[in-house]
């Protein structure tokens, strides 16, 4: 058992599996002698070689594109976009070809590819370094989406992602990067794609949440508790498909529920957990589902008050447990 950052236990995965699997191939801007703008492929380059670890041109379209062929023809690429904010040039790539093409082959062709994209704020990136893009992609059938909030989750949905037989979307919260440390065994264990963890138990209501928000969440459930309300923190860890059994189990066991996340409210997953929650559990509720989300302006500012006041943090989530608490 080691204690890790997150990065540090998916820059350690990463070298792990391709010494395992020799068909794993990086490829991205900058990920080689560099080893990436956040350092994640650190010392990847030195030990495998050019022919492993490949930086890309400064196109994203293109990035994706080389790994969906690279998939079909027998490797495992690992794509980084360098910022989530950049996906957008591979939108196309990613939801009409990598998602669908096990659909439209009938079963004949897969695309088993990993592509991996720092999301999130609170790092004073401005407009183009700190959007949360998940609710475009989990919106689409055919492809994983997974966001691993710790490192032990880090290292098993990564070794997960990098055995499933379909793409993946990894999202890492970059703020995450480097402030979150945790116990990660060195024994190969694997969190399964799709499947939820209770964070912390309770009894009197439930916050639902991921990424860096998941952490957040927790600490208003410690900042409420000698009030003697008992919080229960679910981490989704995968987004698409979402853990409904463990949702819903949680929202029968409290009967109120709060969805926090950092993406824009509107067109965001808590408003898809609230339908699943409201058509299968409504009879349980005991008050109203509650959202904390990010304002729908069209991106986190750069200046420090605006982005303070962008940001979900552990204050507005405690002050909105007490308001549904009451209720």
């Amino acid at each position: 058992m080691a204690i890790k950052t997150n990065i540090e236990a998916l820059r350690d995965t990463m070298a792990e599996e391709m010494r395992r699997d020799p068909t794993i191939i990086i490829t991205g801007e900058d990920v080689g002698p560099r080893g990436g703008v956040f350092r994640a492929t650190q010392g990847l380059f030195d030990e495998f070689g050019p022919d492993r670890v490949i930086d890309s041109p400064l196109s994203e379209l293109s990035i994706i594109a080389v790994g969906i062929g690279m998939a079909l023809n027998g490797l495992r690429p690992i794509c980084e976009i360098q910022f989530a904010d950049f996906i957008f040039p591979a939108f196309n790539q990613i939801v009409s070809e990598a998602a669908r093409f096990r659909y439209r082959s009938n079963g004949q062709f897969a695309v088993p590819m990993l592509i991996r994209a720092p999301y999130g704020g609170g790092i004073s990136g401005g407009l183009y370094h700190s959007q949360s893009i998940e609710a475009f992609f989990c919106h689409v059938p055919g492809l994983y989406v997974v966001a691993p909030s710790t490192p032990y989750d880090m290292k098993g949905l990564l070794r997960a992602a990098l055995r499933a037989p379909d793409p993946v979307l990894f999202l890492e919260h970059k703020k995450a990067y480097r402030l979150i440390k945790g116990e990660v065994p060195e024994s190969d264990y694997v969190v399964p794609i799709g499947k939820a963890d209770v964070k912390r138990p309770g009894r009197d209501l439930t916050v639902i949440g991921y990424g860096l928000m998941l952490h957040e969440a927790l600490r208003a459930a410690d900042m409420v508790a000698p009030e003697g309300i008992d919080v229960e923190v679910v981490d989704l860890r995968t987004l698409a498909p979402l853990d409904k059994e463990t949702i819903l189990a949680s929202v029968k066991k409290t009967s109120k529920v709060m969805i926090v996340h950092e993406d824009n409210k509107t067109g965001g997953l808590a408003g898809e957990i609230a339908a699943i929650i409201a058509e299968e559990a409504f009879d349980y509720l005991d008050g109203p589902i509650a959202r904390v989300c990010a304002p729908d302006v069209p991106g986190v500012p750069f200046s420090h008050p605006m982005q303070d006041f962008f940001m979900p943090n552990a204050d507005k989530i405690a002050a909105a447990i007490r308001q549904l608490a009451a209720y």
